[in-house]
């Protein structure tokens, strides 16, 4: 018997209780399971597993150094040949006229596994604890918002679309890797979520505008990266928050759907481009 508000209750009758018991859910349809941050650590630990890898890959170097104050990395490594976001195939050398230190395939020689593998790939440890501390603390308020599952897509929804601007508005043969578009995509619909729960979002505001200054003001900053993130998670944290009620996960699931077919039609005809 199990203790109960008044007297006791047998188990089979606590078990069918709890069955029929409603789980409580958030105004954008997320559970209690968000509260964990599951997904969001889970994230964290593959981004700083990828980096780990990369460094090995390396033999010990792309640690740190070179950059922005030091903020990325100037070595590029096996792993990041491998999966950083390149759109067409390309030679690299060891300098002007120098031997060829590694010849590489692109999105347009068909890798399209470059436009997700990039996001989880960084250039150094400083660029690395940025982007995770920004995913720490956005992640964990999204996660419990939207819950586990849209978080994750809004995650590598907004990451694709930042991708995919990098893939048309950047230089085809320059490697790019960050979790930036990802997160740009973040800040943006935690804004919206903010602004749907009727919350100050007055201090959110000096954050987007310090990263614009960032994004615009310092070279070597994937624009494209950070803009196509940032629009993409504003596109799909709209969706996610402002879907009625009614048939509201079935929406939800459709707008993200929706998304990512749109752009993988792009990535294909970026191709075309390419290729032509």
């Amino acid at each position: 018997m199990r203790d109960a508000s008044v007297g006791h209750q047998c188990p089979e009758c606590v078990a069918e209780g709890r069955r029929t018991v409603r789980r409580a859910r958030t105004a954008f349809g997320g559970t209690q399971a968000g509260r964990q941050g599951y997904v969001t650590n889970a994230l964290i630990g593959l981004n700083a597993l990828m980096l780990l890898i990369s460094v090995i890959s390396a033999g010990g170097a792309g640690l740190a150094g070179g950059g922005f104050a030091g903020l990325f990395s100037s070595t590029t490594t096996p792993v990041d040949f491998w999966g950083g976001l390149i759109g067409a195939p390309t030679t690299y050398t060891d300098g002007p006229g120098g031997p060829v230190v590694a010849s590489v395939g692109g999105v347009a020689s068909g890798e399209y596994y470059r436009l997700v593998t990039a996001m989880f790939l960084h250039s150094g440890v400083f660029h690395l604890l940025v982007n995770m501390w920004a995913l720490f603390v956005l992640g964990r308020n999204l996660e419990y918002a939207l819950g586990p599952i849209r978080f994750l897509a809004l995650y590598l929804l907004s990451g694709l679309g930042g991708s995919v601007a990098v893939y048309w508005f950047s230089d085809p043969h320059r490697p790019t890797v960050g979790a930036s578009g990802a997160i740009f995509g973040l800040l943006a619909a935690f804004f919206i979520v903010l602004r749907r729960l009727g919350r100050d979002t007055s201090a959110l505001l000096p954050v987007i505008l310090l990263n614009v200054v960032i994004t615009f003001g310092i070279p070597g900053i994937s624009i494209a990266g950070h803009v196509g993130g940032f629009i993409s998670g504003a596109i799909l944290g709209a969706g996610l928050a402002y879907a009625p009620q009614k048939n509201r996960s079935a929406i939800q699931a459709g707008i993200c759907v929706a998304f990512g077919v749109a752009m993988v039609l792009l990535a294909l005809l970026r191709t075309a481009t390419l290729t032509a």
